[in-house]
């Protein structure tokens, strides 16, 4: 799940996204230098580096941290919104 915010924290891009494909969207639709933050877990260091190589700046969140910032039912899309 992909949640994007401008500046101003205005919600820009919401899109569901498979393992396949995110990379791919990612790369098209934002530039190097933008910061994404991501879920910590045992796979988000892997895209964290790969993102990193592209030239993005990449923000690992523990979990405990993104739960107190979900508005309602802990779900992927929820996770992403409070992420941002």
């Amino acid at each position: 799940q992909v949640h994007g915010v401008d500046r101003c924290e205005k919600v820009v891009w919401r899109k569901k996204l498979g393992r396949a494909e995110w990379l791919a969207a990612l790369l098209e639709k934002i530039e190097p230098g933008c910061e994404i933050g991501m879920e910590a877990c045992g796979g988000a260091h892997h895209w964290a580096r790969e993102l990193q190589k592209r030239g993005f700046v990449v923000r690992l969140i523990a979990p405990q941290f993104v739960k107190p910032y979900v508005k309602s039912n802990k779900n992927d899309a929820n996770d992403a919104e409070a992420i941002c």
